[in-house]
């Protein structure tokens, strides 16, 4: 009998941690703000000054206003500087391409450093896409 009761404590307790855990985890998801657009980097020349194009496209029924490009640029891991770009709007599920060009000091000199054969010219970019709609 013990040994049921004891069966019983511990299912009930699990249930009402699953009952507790469940409305959070659920009031976390709706608070999140929907992703509306996909976008894809392209490299254009990228020697002591790097061109950065981004094909952005508005994968949702919404109009986005405002909206504007971020890229910060690495080369071997040091960041070496970066761009900003303004968009403008897009309309629902169309395309708009977006650049910017990095020019800096740090830049030329890994560039340089490259071309003296002192290191590598590995350059990587993180970009962010800023945007407003109205639901």
């Amino acid at each position: 009998m013990a040994r049921s009761l004891v069966g019983m404590l511990l299912t009930a307790t699990a249930a009402a941690g699953l009952l507790i855990a469940t409305p959070t985890a659920a009031s976390a998801q709706t608070g999140a703000r929907p992703h509306l657009i996909d976008y894809k980097i392209y490299w254009g020349k990228c020697e002591d000054t790097c061109r950065i194009k981004v094909r952005i496209k508005n994968v949702s029924r919404k109009r986005l206003h405002d909206v504007s490009l971020t890229a910060r640029l690495w080369v071997n891991g040091k960041k070496v500087g970066s761009c900003y770009s303004r968009i403008g709007r897009i309309n629902p599920k169309k395309v708009r391409w977006a650049g910017c060009t990095v020019r800096s000091a740090k830049l030329t000199a890994q560039w340089n450093r490259y071309l003296d054969g002192e290191s590598d010219f590995n350059h990587k970019t993180k970009t962010r896409v800023h945007y407003e709609y109205y639901g």
